[in-house]
């Protein structure tokens, strides 16, 4: 079982920057591969960025070079640094983890609001 929490969120104007956490419990953070997800209203949860357990990363079209991906394997985190914010990216962000026998697990989320 693994516990993920999130932090990091909050009020930001556009065009300012957001690092947000995911600290997750366990010894086997570092088999995980791991994922930021973010749900608008009324629309579906997406894919933002992922990392594997191997450091390859992806990212959803619109926030390439934007957005970076990064995780502490010493620390059990996962981060997603957030730059250049738009309107467009308000949403509550989640954290995801996979495990190899293809466990999911889901963290609280983090309200993200980018505004003038």
């Amino acid at each position: 079982q693994v516990q993920l929490v999130e932090s990091g969120g909050g009020l930001v104007q556009p065009g300012e920057s957001l690092r947000l956490s995911c600290a997750a419990s366990g010894s086997i953070f570092f088999i995980y591969s791991m994922g930021w997800y973010r749900q608008r209203p009324g629309t579906q949860r997406e894919l933002v960025a992922s990392i594997t357990n191997t450091e390859t990363k992806d990212y959803t079209d619109s926030v390439k070079g934007r957005f970076t991906i990064s995780r502490d394997n010493a620390k059990n985190v996962v981060y997603l640094q957030m730059d250049n914010l738009k309107p467009e990216d308000t949403a509550v962000y989640y954290c995801r983890a996979i495990s190899p026998r293809s466990d999911i697990y889901w963290g609280q989320g983090t309200q993200v609001t980018v505004s003038s």
